[in-house]
């Protein structure tokens, strides 16, 4: 299983970005996906989740400005990013909770599977 996170970049403040994070492999079932980050010096921090079924969940810090969504076609979570802040600048991590199709061809439990960051730096 592969998460392929993109759509980092470099923002001024009051600006938009929108990441992707694409999931591949022998995928059973999706339970749900989210986004962390993580900024120089502090610990990984959950930004926003959401569920098969649609159910999100947000930080407080970016209510109002992150929106979370999903495509279960694609096997894919957005995360919408308006309003940046300078304190938004980090590493953003997609991260997917994945029951697994074995060797057996039987689906494992759920495991959380990472991709590798993509970098956010709001700046003026």
């Amino acid at each position: 299983v592969q998460l392929q996170a993109s759509g980092g970049g470099s923002v001024q403040p009051g600006g938009s970005l929108r990441l992707s994070c694409v999931v591949s492999g022998r995928i059973f079932r999706i339970n749900n996906m989210g986004w962390y980050r993580q900024a120089p010096g502090k610990p990984r921090e959950l930004v926003a989740e959401i569920e098969s079924g649609g159910r999100t969940n947000y930080a407080d810090s970016v209510k109002g400005r992150f929106t979370i969504s999903g495509d279960n076609a694609k096997n894919t979570v957005y995360l919408g990013m308006s309003s940046l802040k300078p304190e938004d600048t980090a590493v953003y991590y997609c991260k997917a909770n994945i029951r697994v199709i074995g060797a057996t061809g039987l689906p494992g439990d759920g495991k959380d599977h990472w991709g590798e960051g993509t970098q956010v730096t709001v700046s003026s």
